[in-house]
């Protein structure tokens, strides 16, 4: 079997890994669940390769994706359940209908102000239309936080429901007493540790970082990307603590922790000294 340009080409070869005895043993054995991290991860992989500017990289990326199109498309298949092309067929039915300015037949013109419109008000009778295919006891009662899509990373759906609940007021008015909130659930989590309580230790956590989640939206800061740069911010320190060792002969299993401590230190110096602090008005800087 030959690459191609071709997607039915990838659809060929998903089959081919995924017929019994003569396909991939591992690919033989999964199923929509263990095949949904990989899933999210190739979607935070693309969203990386965009941050970075590396196009190339964001061509594999979006091919990784795409397979993961195909394999869960597959394995409805199997199932009889829709195939490739009903998923195809689908998402252009949807973005048809959700652009008649672009797509009606007749009087399809619309002014820009009216397209949001539009799409919301699409939006909400495709929403009805599948609430309408549900059984009954799914439809029985519709939460003000049903909007909340439960397949977002669980940072990005935690600031969302707190949102949604704000819009009736069920908020704090002040960033300090979420700050104050963040203090209790620490404290609760001391408690469950003095408890040796693993199960609610992992459930204070959640507590805690829900509610840093909630000084995030006070401060208008977005949770994911402050804490991608705190992952940023841990490597590169990281990384002078491994370069300091190595330049002396040393590894870090080599090393004490109080040692790894004081190099994590200098980093946090040496980044702090290295800022470039933009001069005052009427000042001169050599």
């Amino acid at each position: 079997m030959t690459p191609s340009r071709d997607i039915s080409r990838l659809i060929e070869i998903m089959a081919a890994l995924r017929t019994p005895v003569t396909g991939c043993p591992w690919d033989l054995v999964q199923n929509f669940e263990t095949i949904a991290p990989y899933t999210i991860e190739e979607a935070y992989e693309v969203a990386d390769a965009i941050t970075r500017g590396d196009l190339d990289d964001l061509r594999e990326e979006l091919g990784d994706l795409l397979l993961q199109v195909v394999y869960h498309a597959r394995m409805a298949e199997e199932q009889n359940a829709f195939a490739f092309g009903d998923v195809v067929e689908a998402i252009t039915k949807k973005m048809i209908r959700r652009h008649p300015h672009v797509f009606a037949d007749k009087d399809g013109n619309i002014q820009p102000a009216g397209v949001k419109s539009a799409w919301e008000r699409i939006k909400a009778e495709e929403k009805a239309e599948r609430a309408a295919r549900r059984p009954p006891d799914d439809t029985a009662h519709t939460s003000l936080l049903a909007s909340v899509k439960a397949g977002l990373p669980a940072l990005t759906r935690a600031m969302e429901l707190q949102r949604k609940a704000s819009t009736v007021g069920f908020d704090w008015n002040d960033p300090r007493a979420v700050l104050a909130k963040i203090r209790e659930e620490a404290d609760e989590i001391e408690a469950a540790l003095d408890r040796n309580d693993k199960q609610e230790i992992a459930e204070e956590t959640g507590d805690l970082m829900f509610a840093l989640v909630n000084l995030a939206r006070h401060v208008d800061a977005d949770p994911e990307t402050a804490l991608r740069a705190t992952n940023a911010k841990f490597e590169r320190r990281f990384a002078y603590i491994e370069k300091a060792l190595a330049a002396k002969g040393r590894s870090l299993d080599g090393a004490s922790l109080e040692e790894m401590d004081a190099l994590w230190n200098e980093a946090k110096t040496a980044a702090t000294t290295t800022t470039v602090v933009p001069a005052k008005a009427g000042t001169h800087t050599a």
